[in-house]
């Protein structure tokens, strides 16, 4: 490579981060200039007032995590505003909860500028150029995005200022159509002139409170004490390989670490349909066990405790069939960029803004996430916290090395589904050996509670499944998450959500 491999989530943004690759910016502009493109061109997954992880090597050095997720607030609001709506998604019908009281205290902007200050190298003004010219000029909706637009219609439908933005003529935008944001343009302008604390400390406050009313569980004080953490990554050693990911509070990379273990610890012979099923099962299984307390931020760490872990390791390891239980958790909405530039630089980043509150912050083109709204996100129950907390994500930003160098860097978008793939595509590329692409393409299960989704292509052992609902997909579908992926010479985007990679 001359310059870099990318993958994002859309082409708009993939030649963004080429853009600023080529104009000499890092790895760490790259991603920012692309994350910040994403929020127009891949509006429903990614916002300003939404959360997310980052995992980055700095000239070939150690792994770190800048953690910029949602927190859950001081207090909770008995008016708040808490709404029931629908999305139907062919092979599932799903209820998502918005409105003001579904809102978590956001982390993006905070984080994407402290990680701009402590490792970007361009000024902020040149990384943001292409997203302010994004949000003024318009893009063109993708057939992807479009088919996005329409799941979530209902929750676009739920405001004025959000028919505003997405219908002409009383009809949603499709594909083809020109989407703009003019104010979303006019808050990156702000962004640049005052940086985060405008939004944090500042007059945007204000105006973000102005706009919340009575309705939300947010204060003044739950942006004010908001908080950028630089965490240690977590890590295993897997077949010749160290796969380092996102720590507690974080539920996702300990999950995943938990299940590559057992499957490395295991006494198998091959990595197959039915041990990943059981995989997945018995880590689910164990987060269960483990996660009893909203109060406890980091609990989830305890499932890689020898007692705990040495349990479902004897668990994998024997024949007995597993009953299966519980029902059907959100979809999840969420985009990731993976680059690598020539400096040795790596970003593997994953934003989301839930399915949104429903409600456009007028001054700004921006939707608030729905965080607290988000079944996965909240185990124990909506409004259950007592405390100031992270919530805990599935976000799972992952880099694999060899021989302490840099050889995969990818993430994936999709809620419960960002695991189940992440791990899917690893033991592609590790255990079966298989290239980028093909680790990428191809297909994918997910199991949620007691049911089994699959894509074309997978064999399912149904006489040696009991008590489980099998549910099939005609075609690969967005559900199966979106991994963009990159290494020194190859860079794919997921094509289930309109993923796009370029090598410069």
């Amino acid at each position: 490579m001359k310059y870099g491999t990318i993958s994002t989530g859309s082409i708009e943004a993939s030649l963004t981060a080429e853009e600023i690759l080529k104009f000499g910016g890092n790895a760490f502009d790259a991603a920012i200039g692309a994350v910040f493109v994403s929020m127009t061109s891949e509006f429903a997954l990614t916002g300003a007032f939404g959360g997310g992880v980052l995992l980055g090597v700095e000239n070939n050095s150690k792994p770190f995590i800048y953690d910029f997720f949602v927190d859950c607030p001081n207090k909770y609001n008995t008016k708040n505003e808490f709404l029931e709506t629908e999305v139907n998604f062919g092979n599932a019908k799903q209820i998502f909860n918005i409105g003001k009281g579904s809102i978590a205290v956001p982390g993006n902007i905070a984080g994407l500028l402290k990680i701009h200050k402590n490792h970007g190298k361009l000024p902020l003004s040149d990384i943001l150029k292409q997203a302010i010219d994004c949000a003024n000029n318009g893009i063109e909706v993708s057939s992807y995005q479009s088919y996005i637009l329409k799941l979530i219609e209902p929750i676009l439908a739920n405001d004025i200022n959000a028919k505003n933005l997405f219908y002409k003529e009383n009809k949603l935008i499709g594909e083809g159509d020109l989407f703009k944001n003019n104010q979303f343009g006019h808050f990156l302008n702000l962004l640049i002139k005052n940086g985060s604390k405008y939004f944090y400390h500042g007059d945007g406050l204000n105006d973000i409170l102005k706009f919340l009313g009575n309705k939300s569980n947010l204060r003044k004080n739950d942006f004010l004490e908001y908080k950028v953490y630089r965490r240690e990554p977590m890590n295993l050693d897997f077949y010749n390989h160290t796969i380092y990911t996102n720590p507690a509070p974080a539920y996702g990379g300990t999950l995943i670490i938990f299940l590559l273990k057992l499957l490395q610890d295991s006494s198998l012979d091959k990595v197959d349909t039915l041990n990943l099923i059981k995989g997945m099962r018995l880590s689910s299984l164990a987060r269960n066990e483990v996660c009893y307390d909203s109060n406890i931020e980091n609990e989830i760490h305890k499932v890689l405790e020898k007692k705990i872990y040495d349990k479902y390791l004897n668990l994998f390891n024997n024949n007995d069939i597993l009953d299966f239980g519980s029902k059907l958790s959100g979809f999840g909405s969420t985009t990731h960029v993976s680059i690598i530039d020539k400096k040795g630089n790596a970003v593997s980043i994953t934003t989301t803004n839930g399915e949104g509150c429903g409600y456009i912050i007028p001054e700004y083109g921006i939707m608030m996430n729905n965080m607290l709204g988000e079944e996965d996100l909240n185990p124990y129950g909506f409004h259950k916290w007592r405390k100031k907390r992270r919530l805990p994500t599935m976000v799972s930003p992952m880099i694999i090395t060899e021989n302490n160098k840099i050889k995969f860097v990818l993430g994936s978008g999709g809620s419960n589904r960002i695991r189940s793939a992440n791990i899917q595509v690893i033991l592609n590329l590790l255990i079966n050996k298989k290239n980028l692409e093909d680790s990428i393409s191809s297909p994918r299960i997910h199991l949620e509670g007691n049911t089994l989704f699959y894509e074309p292509g997978i064999q399912i052992p149904n006489n040696k499944i009991k008590n489980m609902i099998l549910n099939g997909f005609d075609s690969q579908n967005l559900f199966f998450g979106g991994v963009n992926a990159v290494s020194t010479d190859s860079a794919i985007g997921d094509k289930r959500r309109g993923g796009h990679g370029i090598v410069i």
